[in-house]
């Protein structure tokens, strides 16, 4: 399959035009070129370095989005578990696909899986509503959370959406309740919870499934409350000035990590997850297994009353002296804040 390069790769896609035409004229002229192409491929190298090393939050959010190559839920599941059983409906309306769910294992441990997933075309967008899950995708996945607390498994969740549906449709069937139940039952359930944003984590869609113990963020993803080109759209009536949203928002995995919205950032193989979607998924598992081991080491008390007090420290802020402020001293300039 040709990669698919974006706008800010594109000295990169030259160099490697430039590259094919000369394995072409080797090949066709039996032309020995092998010292100008391995310059050029070493010049590639370097050029992919330089870019992917000072990349800006709108760079990586653009990354995040690359629907025809990066790596989905289910390719993770292929990947990263085994013996993947998917169940359906949700036991009240239906079935949803853009939110698969099911038992799995991640090397002997069994476990639920559960996540958003999209299409790459238009007809797999189609039938999975692009990830933006509906009610009965929320329902769904609390079901077999149910399931895991149950028969005493971890949860493991893949948070890839630009949000939950805002149809006429999911408003009838009461999407806002089956998030705001889902964010309930997730701070109470007994048996551990591993959120991974793996591409974009957008509002409430994402937080419906990603109330966690641990809440991880691939290297070049995104979670916020609103998309940038909302947020432009809000502030300055302009949705091109999106890129000037990501900015103000931090909402890229290094910013969170500082903010204390996420707990860890898994780094991604130069150039993106999909570059090498085998090499990242192996990865992805290595470290679900690692986190997985810390949280077992807790009582189900200890398990839970730190959930709890991880997401009541979401809001604070501090004073310029670093010390937490009091309702005496002026509140800061309101900035944008992440949640759903």
């Amino acid at each position: 399959m040709k990669r698919q390069y974006l706008e800010f790769e594109k000295p990169i896609f030259e160099l490697q035009q430039q590259l094919d035409k000369l394995k072409r004229q080797a090949e066709k002229e039996k032309l020995d070129l092998s010292e100008e192409m391995e310059a050029i491929t070493e010049k590639i190298r370097k050029t992919r370095t330089e870019i992917y090393k000072n990349l800006t939050p709108w760079q990586r959010i653009q990354i995040a989005r690359h629907y025809s190559e990066r790596p989905f839920m289910l390719d993770y599941v292929e990947n990263a578990f085994e013996d993947y059983l998917e169940l359906h409906g949700d036991r009240l309306v239906g079935d949803d696909n853009a939110m698969p769910a099911g038992f799995a294992r991640i090397g002997s441990q069994r476990c639920v899986v559960i996540g958003h997933q999209k299409g790459r075309n238009t007809k797999e967008n189609l039938k999975r509503n692009f990830g933006s899950a509906h009610p009965e995708g929320y329902r769904k996945a609390m079901r077999v959370m149910r399931l895991a607390a149950k028969f005493d498994l971890p949860v493991f969740t893949l948070v890839d959406t630009p949000g939950a549906f805002p149809g006429i449709g999911a408003e009838e069937r009461n999407i806002a309740e089956a998030i705001a139940n889902n964010l309930r039952e997730m701070a109470m359930l007994r048996t551990p919870i591993i959120t991974v944003v793996i591409g974009e984590g957008g509002s409430g869609g994402a937080l419906g499934i990603g109330v966690a113990d641990r809440v991880l963020m691939l290297e070049n993803a995104y979670y916020s409350v609103i998309s940038p080109e909302g947020c432009a759209a809000i502030l300055w009536k302009d949705g091109k000035r999106a890129a000037e949203a990501a900015e103000a928002l931090k909402i890229t995995a290094g910013d969170l990590k500082g903010l204390g919205v996420i707990d860890r950032v898994i780094s991604e193989p130069e150039g993106g997850a999909h570059v090498d979607p085998l090499s990242m998924a192996l990865r992805l598992k290595e470290v679900l297994t690692e986190e997985y081991q810390k949280l077992r080491a807790l009582s189900m008390e200890e398990l839970l009353e730190k959930r709890y007090e991880k997401f009541r420290r979401f809001g604070e802020f501090t004073s310029t002296n670093g010390s937490p402020a009091t309702a005496s001293e002026d509140p800061p300039e309101p900035v944008a804040s992440v949640g759903g």
